[in-house]
């Protein structure tokens, strides 16, 4: 089984869930945060990167109601561990660093907050909520943390209902292109 076989497993498994609290399912957020890439010519890595970003949460058990979140699941982690066994650190890293990205863009740009959608917001609390400005300059010194921001804005795109992007299944020749051999 290659390493694109499985992460269609783990989306036809799991990803047809809501997306916690969001208006879309965990496969069409991951799509959606992709096609945003695409349409800003992002490189493949990062693509893989944004179409990924929340395998964690797929990986691992959760409530399905994000009000009965009690702490971070973490799976900013989880997935990015997951992904480097099989992937560069050009895909596992910026999404390691993606949730880290939301924090980092609220203590740094004041009109990103209010475009959080409410899970997002809910969720930011449970992250640590803004990053102070110690946390700012370490962030800013990740290697890959101008990728994680952006793919931590297509995140927050990757919101819309109905959104009409080509499928998990037309990902499959680039993942197995970028997959580890």
């Amino acid at each position: 089984m290659s390493v694109a076989d499985d992460i269609l497993a783990i989306y036809a498994a799991r990803g047809a869930g809501a997306y916690f609290g969001e208006r879309v399912s965990m496969t069409e957020h991951g799509l959606q945060a992709a096609w945003f890439g695409q349409m800003e010519s992002a490189p493949e890595p990062l693509l893989i990167a944004a179409l990924l970003h929340d395998i964690g949460h797929l990986l691992e058990a959760v409530p399905d109601d994000l009000a009965d979140w009690k702490a971070d699941a973490r799976h900013e982690v989880v997935g990015a561990r997951w992904l480097a066994r099989h992937f560069a650190a050009g895909v596992s890293e910026p999404v390691r660093l993606h949730v880290p990205a939301k924090r980092y863009l609220c203590a740094t740009d004041a009109a990103y907050l209010k475009q959080l959608s409410s899970a997002s917001v809910h969720t930011l609390k449970l992250q640590g909520g803004p990053m102070s400005a110690e946390e700012v300059v370490r962030f800013e010194r990740e290697p890959y943390h101008q990728d994680a921001v952006r793919v931590r804005r297509w995140d927050d795109q990757g919101k819309v209902a109905g959104l009409k992007v080509p499928p998990l299944e037309s990902y499959r020749a680039l993942l197995e292109a970028a997959a580890r051999a």
